[in-house]
């Protein structure tokens, strides 16, 4: 039968009420991370196969990534990587059964956020 009352309810009502938590943001995080860094990666691979194929044709691709979108991308995938390191370690802390309060979780959470970004920061001034 169908439902006469469906135009006047919200179709996603959790959506008006759901406040976003950082455990919950910092899993979509860590998918998106990993999936970025094959971006980064790929460039790479380009940029080594291009060394490998011709001086021009490495011209082309080490203008590309020592320009402002490659330092970007570059850049970029070193904070993801150490984000992603970061969060693969806190997993590991809970699968031994630690860590997993919530309090504790969010202190995680917030640590590998901040965290990668100290790491990036001085893995960056290392680096220059």
């Amino acid at each position: 039968m169908a439902d006469v009352n469906r135009g006047n309810r919200p179709l996603s009502p959790h959506l008006t009420i759901y406040r976003p938590q950082i455990n919950s943001m910092t899993s979509i995080l860590t998918r998106i991370t990993g999936n970025a860094l094959l971006v980064g990666a790929l460039l790479v691979v380009w940029w080594f196969l291009a060394a490998a194929t011709s001086p021009e044709y490495f011209e082309v691709a080490d203008g590309l990534i020592t320009s402002w979108f490659g330092d970007l991308v570059m850049t970029l995938s070193l904070w993801a990587l150490w984000y992603h390191t970061l969060a693969g370690l806190r997993h590991l802390w809970w699968d031994t059964g630690r860590g997993l309060e919530l309090e504790q979780a969010e202190k995680l959470g917030l640590g590998v956020v901040v965290g990668s970004v100290v790491l990036t920061i001085i893995t960056l001034l290392a680096i220059m």
